[in-house]
């Protein structure tokens, strides 16, 4: 789900019905990935518990109401999600929204009932610590070398080395390639509907 440009004007909303000087389109893209506090703290250093429940209260109710970007599926990951899902995957999220924001999201976009475990990060800690992951393979009955982490920040990738789980970066989101590859992912795609052959050439390869 491409959700950057409705994080972004979220964000600036937020901070503007605060008074607050926005820290840039490009400081806000940066903390996509986190939790909120993680990423007030990164926008806000040194903000105390009153500047994080005004600008969390403040973005939520942008980005569950009032705000109209629109949140589109990535070219091919319907599509993705289907295949892999019919080929028996088991599919999961983790993700640095809240589970409001993920139960729109999931909803709006009709593809909830594809995943068997999803883990927010206002029911565990941020990443890049592991807990996401860990209670998402607590829940499967997966091994942490059985599962694989696709991310497209330098967070999904910091955590799934955390957890101990290999992970595949994807260069369409936030974070340049470059930033990816330092957290030594197995592979990088451009494109969503690059993943599907990437898993097939990567089960060829180790079996």
């Amino acid at each position: 789900m491409d959700s950057e440009a409705r994080i972004v004007n979220c964000v600036r909303a937020a901070v503007d019905d605060l008074g607050l000087t926005s820290p840039g389109d490009e400081a806000i893209r940066n903390i996509i990935g986190l939790g909120l506090r993680e990423a007030i703290d990164m926008l806000f250093p040194g903000a105390d518990d009153q500047l994080h429940h005004d600008i969390v209260t403040r973005y939520r109710v942008h980005f569950l109401g009032e705000n109209s970007t629109p949140s589109e599926l990535f070219e091919g990951a319907r599509e993705v999600v289907e295949r892999l899902a019919a080929e028996d995957y088991l599919l999961a999220v983790a993700t640095g929204k809240g589970r409001q924001g993920l139960d729109m999201v999931l909803e709006s976009s009709g593809l909830g009932s594809y995943f068997h475990s999803t883990r927010c990060a206002d029911e565990a800690f941020s990443k890049p610590h592991p807990e996401m992951l860990e209670q998402i393979l607590d829940e499967l009955g997966v091994l942490p070398k059985e599962s694989l982490m696709i991310g497209d920040t330098e967070y999904d990738l910091q955590m799934a080395n955390n957890a101990g789980t290999k992970s595949l970066a994807v260069s369409y989101g936030v974070h340049s390639v470059e930033r990816l590859r330092q957290h030594n992912p197995l592979g990088c795609v451009d494109r969503v509907s690059e993943i599907p052959q990437w898993l097939e050439s990567f089960s060829a390869d180790i079996a």
